[in-house]
């Protein structure tokens, strides 16, 4: 697989955190037929557990999230790489991105098991235009 880029919109909710929140979440996402890119939960303050969801169709994770009165807030702007998984493939990333000198202030990875990767990864707003330059989306 070649390497893709693409331009991603994302959204997070904050939840109480509690065994279940994010199996009903995702089912309800499910039953409404929003698919997701990525999705990542992390703690954030007392008894809370931000949701980011990378959502394919942004509008129809609102309507979905509208039915159910979970407040999103976003979208925001992040970039999403997929391709075959080889030493140094985020590093030519980075790279561009160093070139271009755009600073990478968060990001996750994850390989499939079956030689493909995915990378999430996150620019100030004021360089993102000049990040998608430098990776030619």
């Amino acid at each position: 697989m070649e390497t893709r880029v693409r331009r991603i919109d994302y959204f997070h909710a904050t939840v109480k955190d509690r065994p279940g929140e994010a199996f009903e979440i995702l089912s309800r996402l499910r039953a409404s037929g929003v698919n997701l890119f990525a999705f990542s939960a992390v703690p954030c303050g007392l008894g809370n557990t931000q949701l980011v969801l990378f959502p394919e169709d942004v509008h129809s994770l609102a309507r979905a999230a509208a039915d159910s009165d979970m407040v999103l807030i976003g979208p925001h702007r992040a970039f999403l790489v997929q391709g075959d998984d080889r030493l140094g493939a985020i590093s030519e990333i980075h790279r561009k991105l160093f070139e271009a000198n755009v600073n990478v202030y968060a990001s996750n990875g994850v390989t499939d098991g079956k030689g493909g990767y995915g990378y999430i990864f996150y620019v100030k707003p004021e360089e993102f235009d000049r990040a998608a330059h430098a990776l030619g989306v």
